[in-house]
């Protein structure tokens, strides 16, 4: 109250809204001149306007006779730009610079809260403007003169050759047809700065007289700024309480909403986000940021949510990478997509981001010019995939981003065998797209092992593999324990029939009785190869005592049986590699995540009923030991195993073969004249053909 008192109001003013000018009104601002020039010195002498871009050009006159002009610098110019001839296309005619151009720019986006006001008798009237020009010196002459410049050497040049001379040499013209445009090119193409410039430049010119401060017309003009009636029905804007009226005047600025782009990573805020489901706030999450420890991504989405859901969700987004989780490919490159930088199919960027972060889970360090070699992409996409996970160091190459994360390794060991499966299938899949050698890739990886010893150490191994028995012992001891039980109310009940059985007796011959002692050896503690202490739980191959299969066995053996039989024939390598998929398709937790060894894949490969085929292969093969271990189905159960039988056979003592070979040894050992739909069903089970000749399946060295 003491601050109104001492600021008392002195006069109220009436304000009245012209609306004559409305949307016409242009505010310019001028460059400052010289101080002996003044505004009614200045001379207009032409002016333009371009209404969609809100450019004006205007052409202003310069005072020759002023002190302050250099006459000698005006000559210099003028003879630069127009040269020592005059003709209508001059600049400037009186071979002195004596006018200057002025081009505008937009001074402010929103005008919306600016108005030219005028005060008269006591009121105030406001027009609102609708745009701020700023006009600056445009020195387009100075590029007239460079071009004038360049036509007198062409012409001198050109003044030099003899006139004497032949017609010129017929020259080759190479046509180019154009591709149809694609819509994502079209719109990239729209979007580029060389468009906006090029439609800038197709818009017209359109030319003003000008009026000087003094002319009739500009006071005519000068007159519309005043509010033509001073009715209340004419002001009805006015006709507001003062908050709804300052709102007019100064509206809310909605220039930063609209500037605000659609990104997730700008719109959504944490509270937002947190209003999504489970699965989206993780994508966008993993979207953004890209690399990311397991617990910060907990962290961010806030206290309460169920670290098992997340680990289910991330798993569909993200890979994992040296513990720490990575956005996938197909995230940050979706399909019909294509890269900024050249245009390549978002497939193709899938792959090569794949493989980098491939590299990082063999090795923290990768050489960027050994990615750009394998995946033959532009430096710009490369240098994306290192920047989304890893640091580049000088004289060193990129390292992964974050340190491994041991705390997740530990608590789930099931989550990075499956993880591990995964990357096995990429692996694969990689090999067979760049075609990288396997004698390439294992060195490297035991290199990456010996060089960061610290990653995973024997002791947490060990560890790993102690926590995986404790997590299974409750289990299998049970079951053991109720086999045992079945064992020997098995043993009771062949006691008590005992007395029921004859057993024919055989004269002794005087012969030398069959020496037992092997077999006494072999039965001090063991039958059938296995352990036969009470508490033993230890089973080979996966077989408990008393012939008894644990799960383990009998999924294995399920897999085993239903992958032969619809491929007859497979490598080592190849069945490790349909081992791996199958894994990565089983949920967490799964028995077949106690651990497989190759051991017990061989084994259980032989006691299905396979066998192994001995391929010759030449001596200069460049197949892993994998690849050199060929198996196949011995009786599938239909009416052509005989037949599979022979070609297997015929495999064993060559590498390869011609298709008359086999169809003719098959006629002579099956007995009868096959045709030609039965020769390819067998065919068609085992082998492949390959320039001319037949391999079995997974045996060709490209």
């Amino acid at each position: 109250m003491a601050n109104e008192e001492d600021d008392p109001i002195i006069q109220e003013i009436d304000v009245f809204l012209a609306r004559s000018l409305l949307e016409k009104l242009y505010l310019f601002q001028y460059p400052i001149r010289p101080a002996s020039m003044t505004y009614d010195d200045v001379t207009h002498l032409s002016a333009k306007i371009k209404p969609k871009q809100q450019k004006v050009e205007l052409e202003m006159a310069i005072d020759t006779l002023n002190p302050n002009y250099c006459r000698s610098k005006g000559e210099q110019i003028a003879l630069n730009v127009d040269g020592t001839c005059t003709d209508e296309t001059s600049t400037y005619s009186s071979k002195l610079m004596d006018k200057q151009t002025f081009c505008s720019s937009q001074a402010a986006s929103n005008v919306c809260r600016y108005a030219a006001a005028l005060y008269k008798k006591g009121e105030l009237h406001l027009t609102p403007l609708h745009g701020i020009l700023q006009l600056r010196p445009s020195f387009t002459y100075l590029d007239k003169a460079d071009a004038k410049h360049r036509e007198r050497e062409a012409a001198n040049e050109g003044g030099d050759s003899s006139q004497d001379e032949a017609e010129d040499d017929v020259k080759q013209i190479t046509v180019r047809f154009s591709r149809p445009e694609t819509e994502q090119a079209r719109q990239r193409r729209v979007q580029s700065y060389e468009f906006l410039q090029k439609r800038q430049a197709e818009e017209h010119w359109v030319h003003l007289h000008y009026y000087g401060l003094k002319d009739s017309r500009s006071e005519h003009e000068r007159q519309y700024l005043f509010s033509q009636g001073h009715g209340l029905a004419e002001n009805t804007e006015l006709i507001k309480s003062p908050s709804e009226y300052l709102m007019m005047l100064m509206p809310p600025s909605i220039e930063e909403e609209n500037d605000k782009p659609m990104a997730p990573s700008n719109v959504l805020s944490m509270a937002q986000l947190r209003t999504l489901p489970l699965a989206d706030q993780i994508k966008i999450l993993m979207k953004n940021v890209k690399v990311m420890p397991f617990a910060n991504l907990m962290s961010l989405l806030g206290s309460g949510t169920d670290s098992t859901a997340v680990l289910r969700c991330i798993q569909q987004v993200a890979m994992l990478v040296q513990g720490n989780w990575v956005v996938k490919s197909d995230v940050l490159y979706p399909k019909d997509t294509s890269s900024p930088h050249s245009g390549v199919p978002a497939e193709v960027l899938c792959r090569g981001r794949d493989f980098v972060m491939w590299k990082f889970t063999q090795d923290r360090w990768v050489v960027r010019k050994e990615v750009a070699a394998v995946t033959k992409l532009c430096p710009e996409d490369v240098k994306d995939f290192l920047e989304h996970m890893s640091v580049a160091r000088i004289n060193k190459g990129w390292e992964f981003m974050l340190p491994y994360d041991e705390d997740f390794v530990k608590k789930h060991p099931d989550i990075v065998q499956r993880q591990h499966m995964l990357w096995m299938g990429i692996q694969a899949k990689l090999e067979k797209v760049y075609n990288l050698l396997k004698e390439h890739l294992t060195p490297k990886k035991q290199e990456a092992q010996s060089a960061h010893p610290l990653l995973v150490s024997g002791e947490q191994r060990i560890n790993m593999a102690k926590a995986k028995v404790k997590q299974n012992y409750g289990q299998l001891e049970k079951e053991f324990q109720k086999q045992k039980a079945e064992m020997k109310s098995n043993d009771t009940s062949s006691k008590m029939d005992v007395s029921n059985i004859h057993i024919k007796e055989e004269p002794v011959s005087d012969e030398e009785p069959m020496d037992t002692s092997a077999y006494k050896g072999m039965n001090n503690g063991i039958v059938n190869g296995l352990h036969a202490e009470e508490d033993s739980t230890d089973s080979l191959n996966g077989h408990l005592p008393g012939g008894c299969i644990d799960p383990v066995a009998q999924e294995l053996k399920a897999f085993v049986l239903s992958t032969f039989k619809k491929q007859f024939v497979l490598t080592l390598s190849e069945l490790k590699r349909l081992f791996n998929l199958h894994l990565a398709s089983l949920p967490p937790g799964h028995t077949l995540f106690s651990g497989i060894s190759d051991k017990m894949l061989q084994d259980m490969v032989l006691d299905t009923g396979c066998k192994q085929i001995l391929v010759p292969f030449p001596p200069q093969t460049a197949a892993s030991p994998d690849e050199l271990k060929v198996y196949a189905l011995w009786e599938a159960g239909d009416t052509y195993d005989q037949h599979r039988r022979v070609l297997l056979e015929i495999f064993s003592k060559n590498y390869r073969v011609r298709r008359n070979v086999i169809q003719n040894q098959l006629s002579q050992e099956c007995g009868e004249d096959l045709n030609k739909q039965e020769v390819d069903r067998v065919l068609k089970d085992c082998c492949v053909s390959y320039g001319g000749m037949w391999y079995l399946k997974g045996t060709v060295q490209s």
